[in-house]
């Protein structure tokens, strides 16, 4: 017996990290206005192999199903998707919306460190803001995320308009534009060779290889030397690299956000900025996250290709985080208070249990077949300051003996003098 590779069960200290990351997540998420969500797991085949969908890529990746009535379905792949399903299917929804998710998704790629199988997106999405606010409060958002997890990261944002006027301007025909800005995207992986001999196997033409080639050599070109170069000051794509680019800098994440004109991330629905999260000392390389502004997909989905939803996300991705939080401590909550039967009594330490969870504290109900000693030793391993005894003379008085485990001392109180004391 043994898992689904790429599948794991979480428990223990792992699951006390990740439910901290998740913690920390959603506590950001609702503190910034966020509204929970939950998509639905299974969703029509066509809804994600669709054009609006995630790429040839990601649909070969798809796990798909037949039910018992011959419908033809998928697992979820990302959260994206079947959020902008909800929007398309709620057209009286009041715009701006902002709402977070965090859910399984599931991919039958390659497992590697970082990447499996079955794993948690933590995701973001704002609909109904057009300009570069939304795109901002989210890379504001990612800076707070890391700094609370004590993760140094760097951001590297583009804008696929922009990119597709400098594949313009180096003479790639439009309905090419997003085949090589997939290829592009793999420049730091497989580096300028094979960026080159994989447009070029895909037939682009010699004076466009030529172009792109001169670019790739250029080095890592700024914002400004590729307006000038291209003469794109003013073009659509160029006003809004640099709209983000100036309240990047007005609110001071210019030090955490890097422009790279090559990113553009590998799903195929990304309408405008794209941005990509890594670690800033480069040791673990693959993203911690990304996103970016897909304001295309939900009105494709009602048939209207003629209306834009302006639509942007971020996703921060659970195992990356995990994968590059390592071996790092963590300090885990103790329980609040160890109450521990002795020489039976059972049945009132569970209804003192009961009035102790009513007044919110947090209870272990100790087994009471180990030795006292032990029993001490257990909870002051585990960081238990209040244990909690009840005997044939306790029980005689009505009371509970506590023992304070960092002052060093004991008294008998009742239920309600315990929940006061501990409460305080």
């Amino acid at each position: 017996m043994q898992n689904i590779k790429g599948t794991y069960d979480y428990f223990g200290r792992e699951q006390a990290v990740r439910q901290k990351v998740q913690a920390v997540l959603r506590g950001l998420f609702e503190s910034y206005d966020f509204e929970s969500m939950d998509t639905t797991l299974l969703n029509e085949l066509e809804l994600l192999t669709s054009k609006y969908a995630g790429g040839d890529e990601i649909l070969r990746e798809m796990y798909q199903l037949t039910d018992q009535g011959g419908r033809r379905l998928g697992l979820r792949y990302d959260l994206t998707i079947p959020f902008a399903k909800v929007i398309a299917l709620n057209p009286g929804m009041e715009f701006p919306f902002k709402r977070y998710e965090i859910g399984k998704v599931f991919r039958d790629g390659p497992v590697k460190k970082g990447r499996l199988r079955e794993f948690l997106q933590c995701d973001a999405d704002v609909v109904g803001i057009a300009g570069p606010q939304a795109e901002a409060e989210l890379l504001q958002l990612a800076a707070e995320v890391f700094r609370r997890l004590d993760i140094a990261v760097v951001v590297k944002w583009n804008n696929r308009r922009f990119l597709g006027e400098i594949l313009e301007s180096a003479g790639v025909p439009a309905q090419e534009y997003l085949s090589v800005m997939l290829t592009l995207d793999k420049l730091a992986k497989i580096g300028i060779g094979g960026v080159l001999a994989e447009l070029s196997d895909k037939g682009l033409a010699p004076e466009a290889l030529l172009a792109i080639t001169d670019l790739l050599e250029s080095g890592n070109p700024g914002f400004e030397e590729l307006t000038r170069k291209y003469g794109l000051a003013g073009c659509p794509g160029a006003l809004e690299v640099l709209a983000l680019k100036q309240l990047i800098e007005e609110i001071g994440l210019d030090g955490f956000c890097v422009f790279d004109p090559f990113l553009s991330r590998g799903l195929s629905f990304y309408t405008g900025t794209v941005y990509e999260i890594f670690d800033a000392s480069g040791v673990y390389t693959s993203s911690l996250g990304g996103g970016g502004r897909y304001d295309s997909i939900i009105g494709k989905m009602v048939g209207r290709e003629d209306i834009q939803y302006p639509t942007v996300g971020i996703s921060f991705g659970m195992e990356s985080i995990m994968a590059l939080l390592g071996e790092r401590p963590v300090q885990q909550e103790p329980t609040g208070v160890w109450i521990v039967p002795i020489g039976g009594n059972m049945p009132q330490v569970l209804l003192a249990a009961v009035r102790l969870r009513a007044a919110g504290i947090r209870v272990t109900v100790d087994s009471g077949t180990r030795k006292l000693k032990k029993t001490m030793a257990a909870a002051s391993a585990k960081g238990i300051r209040y244990c909690l005894l009840l005997g044939e003379s306790e029980a005689a008085l009505g009371k509970l003996r506590l023992k304070d485990m960092s002052a060093h001392k004991e008294e008998l109180l009742t239920v309600e003098e315990a929940i006061s004391l501990i409460s305080s």
